[in-house]
């Protein structure tokens, strides 16, 4: 029987099946699919809507159209079947959009990136790195002294690894073209949550770059953390202008 009810809607376009949002729904409706979250059944989904905090990139929304009810049998049922398959061999540990794979970076044994054709040491710590993509609660954010870089500033400037990168969280994004709204909802949660030590904003020295530093004093002001916060202006050519 169906009925006009509340439900989760995934925006295909918008979603990047990174699959964040699978762990949170305790009924197991949701899936990651072709490298898109997909819902199993409409009659798993309870409506209230846990998962829509978990995606980065807002392709979840809860929506009130006509469909299956609820069945919490099935979900029973299905959640039943989940657990007997746990002794089968184990897929991928991560089956979702690589970019969002989180990952601490060990600088103690260098052997496992001998084969790697660098030039010097990464300094960088872990993965992911782009502000949409790094969850607030990510392990790495707890007590971290956090970069917060301006996309272009990883090529203006040569020895970024070395002066900004080494022992600091990154997390990089550009102000121009992503969204500010998404920017300052994110380090709001980051500030309230992760114990963030201080704040190194490098940015560059163009116009449109400037919206990086006021996104952040934002996101603290509306968290109400008193976090050091430094700007550093890069040049286009590269060198530090302030």
């Amino acid at each position: 029987m169906k009925i006009k009810r509340k439900i989760i809607e995934i925006d295909e376009e918008r979603c990047d099946g990174c699959g964040q949002c699978v762990p949170s729904c305790a009924e197991g409706a949701l899936r990651v699919i072709d490298g898109k979250a997909r819902m199993i059944s409409d009659k798993f989904c309870d409506g209230l809507g846990a998962c829509i905090g978990q995606c980065p990139t807002g392709a979840l929304q809860l929506i009130e159209r006509e469909t299956e009810e609820f069945d919490e049998e099935a979900v029973m049922a299905h959640l039943s079947s989940i657990e007997k398959t746990k002794g089968d061999p184990a897929p991928p540990a991560f089956t979702g959009c690589p970019s969002t794979r989180m990952e601490n970076f060990t600088r103690s044994n260098p052997s496992g990136i001998a084969r790697m054709r660098t030039a010097a040491a990464s300094a960088l710590s872990h993965w992911p790195i782009k502000i949409r993509l790094v969850p607030s609660d990510a392990p790495f954010l707890r007590g971290a002294d956090l970069l917060i870089l301006a996309d272009c500033g990883a090529v203006a400037f040569a020895d970024l690894h070395r002066e900004f990168i080494q022992d600091k969280v990154v997390m990089m994004g550009c102000p121009k073209f992503d969204e500010a709204p998404v920017y300052i909802e994110k380090f709001t949660d980051i500030f309230r949550t992760a114990g963030i030590r201080r704040i190194t904003v490098v940015r560059m020295e163009v116009p449109c770059c400037s919206g990086l530093t006021g996104i952040v004093k934002k996101a603290a002001a509306l968290a109400e953390a008193a976090i050091p916060i430094e700007e550093v202006v890069l040049t286009t050519r590269g060198g530090i202008l302030m």
